[in-house]
């Protein structure tokens, strides 16, 4: 690559302190790779500069990789040019939970009495409580409920409350995103079904029908905080209105085809969850009246608790699917476990680039959330494999990233392929990232992170063509060609 070692030269001196807390002293300057005898085949791969030429992405591209083991830099570009990561956050946010919650936390969602149970009454009220769970479904609601009639009660006397303060309430993760992206709803202390709920259409004779419901795999309960109405415009194809308590939807007659559905974002997703309960209740001949919110720290007799999986799972599941609100529930829920009240989800975020700075010797990454959704974050390639070489190849972080397969000019999966990659991807318009592990067909482990972005094409696209802009999938297409063409150099450069 031209140029190549001084791009080496260049990031042993700026990441020198990086490299003195991370990578245990290990050398500040990379050898510059000497071809052996009969290596010709390494002779013959292409140039990391002329690939990137090739790609025609604009913008800019910035990337580090090492030996995973011993943290020795092998090639660069751009090391130390903060970039926004997507949802290659997502690493950041689980090494940050597991070293504040630990692997076997569980989040914990209750039923409390405020006073006793005669007869099969509760005489006081009943309060849902939240512990953050990102993975509260209908039918846990619905095991809950059950539960609950175990437990003796029959009738509540008091009131029906709901508490969330657990977390924080934010009513979207990123405010430049348009309203109806499923991918960016509501978090707080109480949340259901990733907070999105299910909306429906069928054609009919009088027009289309609708529903909007709470659909799990055993049930699909109708709910009334979110309605939807269908109004004669060609644009825009949604639009949001809070309406007293209630999600105002309307959607663009013309938009829709004979029939359909998709996920909704939910702005109050306490008040979705009291309302699935409430009817998971009555199913179980239990009436509660009202919900009313309840804030502050809940107190009372547990009587019905629900536990998720342990964050090691959700943690495995969130790297695989990569689900926004999962991300910011479990990064609000470590920052709340290290300083009690954190406030907002940009004042948690800094609570997590303040760790990767200590934890990792990061000095030019932030973040402004947990998922990597809003445009405001950034994060060095240097940074990342800093982190990436700190946890190894077979560290906690490796066992939880996902395998990437590798592909032909055609698109399609290469079976076999003798080179592995496990980590993490991250997309936004006009960003690609991909950060993790590469094993070499020689068994060589190399950690290494890719950033991508034209941000000057991010910043002129239209609000209300954010879900889809033009030109965006080629790139994308285009951007991962180039990360598989830079995997597939390094594995055949850097192998033994």
């Amino acid at each position: 690559m031209k140029g190549q070692f001084s791009r080496r030269f260049i990031l042993g001196a700026l990441l020198a302190s990086a490299a003195d807390v991370a990578w245990g002293d290990a050398p500040k300057v990379s050898i510059r790779p000497v071809p052996r005898a009969g290596n010709f085949h390494k002779q013959a791969v292409k140039g990391a500069d002329a690939l990137i030429a090739a790609a025609r992405l604009g913008g800019k591209v910035s990337f580090v990789v090492a030996d995973a083991k011993t943290g020795l830099i092998l090639e660069t570009a751009n090391p130390v040019l903060p970039q926004p990561p997507a949802s290659v956050t997502k690493t950041i946010t689980s090494l940050y939970a597991l070293d504040t919650l630990g692997a076997g936390y569980r989040f914990k969602t209750r039923l409390m009495a405020t006073g006793p149970v005669v007869n099969g009454r509760l005489k006081g009220d009943l309060v849902l409580v939240g512990g953050g769970d990102p993975t509260l479904d209908t039918d846990d609601l619905a095991d809950m409920a059950a539960a609950l009639k175990q437990a003796g009660v029959r009738e509540v006397s008091g009131k029906f409350k709901v508490n969330s303060s657990a977390l924080p309430f934010i009513k979207q993760i990123d405010k430049s995103q348009p309203d109806y992206l499923g991918y960016n709803p509501a978090v707080c202390g109480l949340n259901l079904n990733f907070n999105r709920v299910h909306f429906e259409w069928k054609r009919s004779a009088s027009g289309y029908d609708v529903a909007m419901d709470a659909r799990t795999r055993k049930y699909r309960p109708g709910v009334r905080i979110a309605k939807m109405r269908v109004v004669d415009r060609d644009l825009p194809i949604y639009t949001y209105k809070d309406s007293g308590g209630v999600d105002s939807w309307t959607v663009a007659r013309r938009a829709l085809g004979r029939n359909g559905s998709r996920w909704l974002p939910v702005r109050k997703p306490h008040l979705y969850a009291a309302e699935v309960f409430q009817t998971m209740a009555r199913s179980q001949g239990i009436r509660l009246p009202r919900a009313v919110v309840s804030k502050g720290v809940a107190k009372g007799t547990v009587l019905v608790e629900h536990n998720s999986e342990q964050l090691q799972v959700l943690l495995k599941a969130l790297l695989k699917f990569s689900n926004n609100m999962t991300a910011e529930a479990i990064g609000m829920t470590a920052s709340a476990a290290r300083s009690g009240n954190i406030g907002s989800l940009k004042a948690s975020a800094k609570k997590m680039t303040d760790w990767t700075a200590s934890h990792t010797g990061a000095r030019k990454s932030k973040f402004v959330d947990h998922s990597g959704l809003g445009t405001g974050s950034r994060l060095t390639a240097g940074d990342m494999v800093s982190a990436l070489v700190r946890q190894g190849p077979n560290g906690s972080l490796a066992h939880l990233l996902k395998p990437i397969a590798l592909r032909d000019a055609n698109g399609r999966v290469i079976k076999g392929h003798p080179v592995k990659v496990h980590a993490k991807t991250g997309t936004l318009n006009f960003v690609s990232a991909l950060a993790g592990y590469v094993t070499a067909p020689d068994g060589t482990q190399l950690a290494f992170a890719m950033f991508m972005a034209d941000e000057k094409r991010r910043a002129g696209v239209a609000k209300s063509d954010r879900e889809a802009p033009q030109g965006a999938k080629s790139w994308n297409k285009a951007a991962k060609r180039l990360q598989q063409a830079l995997i597939e150099r390094w594995a055949t450069l850097y192998g033994t």
